[in-house]
């Protein structure tokens, strides 16, 4: 992906140089990480699924995958999340790497993914 590549990476394995800016993608903060630990370079809550989707998602994530993902676009393009998105992108034009953190255990199956495709989509269609 050139010099604006998104990697995916959960907070608990160890640090790389290629990680350059680490950003938390989870509105809590992982259990029983420091801060030193974690080295995130930023705290973006504001980028992940509000607290209704997260919870309506949980109560099935089986069989709820699909609608979450179409919920959760729906939410990255409204106000509260554009901001935080903006400074997604606005790192990832000032040349990256940039390393999306999470703490879920099934990342394919979280919102990890779905804002990965959204940054790559905004990147390439600005």
């Amino acid at each position: 992906m050139g010099s604006n590549s998104v990697r995916v990476r959960r907070v608990y394995e160890p640090l790389e140089d290629e990680d350059g800016v680490r950003v938390l993608v989870d509105r809590l903060w992982p259990r029983g990480e420091s801060k030193a630990k974690a080295a995130i370079d930023r705290w973006l809550k504001e980028v992940t699924p509000s607290n209704e989707l997260r919870s309506w998602y949980h109560q099935d994530p089986g069989s709820r995958y699909d609608d979450f993902v179409d919920r959760y676009r729906t939410e990255l393009a409204d106000p509260a999340h554009t901001a935080a998105v903006g400074e997604l992108l606005t790192l990832l034009r000032e040349g990256g790497p940039v390393t999306l953190v999470t703490a879920v255990k099934d990342v394919p199956r979280s919102h990890v993914p779905v804002l990965v495709d959204h940054l790559e989509h905004e990147l390439a269609h600005p």
